[in-house]
């Protein structure tokens, strides 16, 4: 991941947040929502990019643009930097290889433990029985 390419594919948009208003609230466009098309971006490697296609599906919009916004404070400039940092948090989970599990056996004293529990069940339900005569 290249990230002076990264910042340079960018997009930013702003609008006027939700919410209850007021007399600055109105005029004032303090949403931003940050805009990166995934699909032609030269930051990434292919195999980071198919990983990142892979993990981001959700996130991505049906012509491959990932879009995130934020409108948390009321300044502009906060919500830009909340928005780069989501972004790059994203980017960062998005890229993460997830370890191979390893396989392994039960230990001998659990399989001994569970067949024990086997045993005492099938007993208690045999005791429910009505006897043979």
């Amino acid at each position: 991941m290249n990230k002076e390419i990264l910042y340079t594919e960018i997009k930013y948009s702003t609008s006027r947040s939700s919410g209850p208003g007021g007399q600055h609230a109105n005029k004032v466009s303090s949403k931003v929502q940050l805009l990166f098309d995934l699909e032609y971006s030269k930051a990434f490697a292919e195999e980071e990019k198919e990983r990142l296609f892979k993990t981001l599906r959700t996130k991505l919009t049906k012509e491959n643009i990932l879009l995130i916004s934020s409108e948390e404070s009321r300044s502009q400039h906060k919500n830009k930097e909340i928005v780069n940092k989501k972004f790059i948090e994203i980017l960062n989970n998005g890229l993460k290889v997830p370890k191979k599990r390893k396989t392994t056996k039960p230990t001998k004293a659990s399989v001994k433990k569970r067949l024990e529990k086997k045993k005492r069940q099938a007993f208690k339900k045999a005791q429910r029985r009505k006897p043979i005569s």
